[in-house]
């Protein structure tokens, strides 16, 4: 039988050994989350810098005005385009890290438009809802942010 931590003034039953165990093993889950969208992220962004070099001096060897033009232009949306999308997962990893309340939200976008890449993205999609959307998560960042308020 699971052991009760009872408040010492009232007797209230704070939390039981099962309960403890369970929000370890969400840390962990939560923890691993946010490392996947710091990696992803970050791949995304030197993604998106390669792109914009390797454009961009495709034109330049070229020798053509025009070609320079438009690889320049091709090179700099791609390379915005990529970091729209991979610095908001890396803001939003440190900030799981950091159990941000804000950061669960952030990620939970990011997550649900990861369903529409397939098909890792879609199951690293699945698992970040599932770990963010649980009971014990949630209490996870109840705990923090009440803490980060004193």
């Amino acid at each position: 039988m699971a052991e009760e931590n009872r408040c010492s003034q009232c007797g209230t039953i704070l939390s039981t050994d099962v309960d403890i165990l369970q929000t370890n093993q969400m840390e962990k889950h939560v923890t691993l989350v946010a490392v996947i969208n710091i990696v992803f992220g970050a791949t995304g962004i030197l993604i998106g810098l390669f792109l914009l070099v390797v454009i961009i001096c495709g034109g330049l060897i070229s020798g053509d005005p025009q070609a320079m033009t438009i690889t320049g232009i091709v090179g700099t949306t791609l390379c915005g385009f990529s970091l729209l999308l991979s610095v908001p997962e890396v803001i939003g990893g440190i900030g799981l890290l950091k159990r941000r309340g804000w950061a669960k939200i952030l990620v939970l976008i990011i997550s649900i438009l990861d369903l529409a890449n397939i098909p890792i993205r879609i199951a690293i999609g699945i698992y970040t809802i599932w770990v963010l959307l649980n009971e014990k998560t949630a209490q996870l960042f109840t705990n923090t942010s009440t803490s980060d308020r004193k």
